[in-house]
């Protein structure tokens, strides 16, 4: 469907990486998160991943391809794109670059529910119609 393009800077913190000070791969995935949490508050004008005490947004399935490794100190920018797979469903397409360069490409896939009941809900007409604007 839409997709709607975000830019995010961060930086490889001293907890992201390991004795070398290289990025361990656990830290792309805080790099992704920290980039949809922004994006919520910021366009969607949202909280994130709990929106309320009926709708939470839980994750499903993620994937991340490094191509370069990210250091200490580096300044990256992420990108990030918003598919809506269905109603119930988003998927978030990201790039992170350092100094234009990709380093690492990947998405997240997660699904409305509705924490009272552990049960995949409609996303909100509202918050649906937020996601599409391009």
């Amino acid at each position: 469907m839409q997709n709607l393009e975000y830019v995010f800077e961060d930086v490889v913190r001293i907890y992201d990486t390991d004795a070398q000070g290289i990025a361990h791969y656990a830290a792309y995935y805080r790099f992704f998160t920290n980039t949809i949490e922004k994006f919520f508050n910021e366009k969607v004008g949202i909280p994130y991943p709990n929106v309320n005490e009926e709708l939470w947004f839980v994750m499903v399935e993620s994937h991340a391809v490094y191509h370069k490794p990210v250091k200490l100190g580096d300044r990256l920018t992420v990108l990030l794109s918003v598919k809506l797979l269905s109603k119930k469903v988003i998927r978030f397409d990201l790039k992170i670059l350092n100094k234009g360069d990709l380093t690492t490409e990947g998405y997240l896939i997660q699904v409305a529910i509705n924490p009272k009941i552990w049960k995949s809900v409609e996303i909100p007409k509202e918050i649906l119609d937020k996601l599409s604007l391009t």
